[in-house]
């Protein structure tokens, strides 16, 4: 049995907030870079040289990559054998976020009143319960100018998986610019409505460039890729050969009468990171 302090989880998610908040993920930002080398579309290679300059000047600079800081997404997967000490998991996760946010803008609010919270938590946190003796955690910041462009169907089974690939192709051609392209298309596909989701939003860690493990669906990644290249879009709507980055799907088995299909957008800036958590500390990735 292994005894972690939450306090160590909360340091972790303090440190990846204060680091990514001002650094895109680095395959992200290669992708972009090689995007802007390869483009043939003036404009639209100049709309990706703005963006690579603005990623390596937050970075340098540590100022926000985006003036959206996000939302904070948060996956924890806690070792059946780990005892947790300290404070209550929640708490340490949103205390971290209130902590992280101080120089940050706050943008979470009450969706009735639209009174802001003014720390930015409280976080939306995913735990599961996995096999093991450590805690592994992944955190994002989540704009919602991608977000918004989100979108789940729940399809029969006869409209079947061609028509699954249309819907999600669709709704990356409806959004348009609004996510600030280049995009990352993240798929759930099965479970039920909100484990369909759930996968769409964390597909979102993937690094570009990854394979995914089943054959069949990296098939099926790479052909929504060059469909949704394929639509023109490009940088920030102006047009050209890359329109996403990246689609990356997660899959469930799901009810014999139903095909959930979530699809989650996330824009050019990807902030997200990973570490663990043993009984002597963090380990970042």
């Amino acid at each position: 049995m292994a005894n972690i302090d939450t306090k160590f989880i909360a340091e972790g998610i303090v440190n990846c907030i204060d680091k990514i908040s001002c650094e895109v993920e680095p395959t992200c930002a290669k992708a972009l870079i090689d995007a802007r080398d390869s483009e043939s579309n003036a404009t639209t290679r100049f709309a990706l040289d703005v963006m690579c300059k603005n990623i390596e000047y937050a970075r340098s600079s540590h100022l926000p990559v985006c003036q959206d800081t996000g939302m904070v997404v948060v996956f924890v997967r806690i070792g059946q054998d780990v005892k947790l000490d300290g404070e209550f998991l929640n708490d340490a996760i949103n205390g971290a976020v209130r902590k992280a946010y101080a120089p940050l803008r706050k943008s979470v609010l009450d969706p009735v009143s639209r009174i802001n919270t003014k720390d930015n938590t409280p976080a939306v946190i995913h735990t599961e319960l996995v096999k093991g003796d450590k805690i592994e955690v992944e955190v994002m910041l989540k704009g919602f100018g991608s977000e918004n462009m989100s979108a789940i169907y729940m399809l029969n089974p006869a409209q079947g998986l061609e028509t699954a690939k249309d819907l999600i192709v669709k709704t990356i051609a409806d959004a348009a610019s609004n996510p600030c392209p280049p995009v990352i298309v993240g798929v759930g596909l099965g479970g039920t409505f909100e484990k369909c989701t759930e996968m769409s939003k964390h597909a979102l860690f993937r690094k570009i460039g990854s394979s995914n493990p089943d054959p069949v669906l990296d098939g099926l990644e790479k052909e929504l890729l060059e469909r949704i290249n394929s639509l023109g879009i490009g940088a920030q709507g102006f047009g050209g050969q890359t329109s996403a980055l990246g689609v990356f799907i997660e899959s469930y088995p799901t009810h014999i009468s139903s095909l959930p299909v979530a699809v989650n957008v996330l824009c050019h800036c990807s902030r997200a990171a990973r570490f663990s958590v043993t009984e002597g500390g963090v380990v970042y990735e």
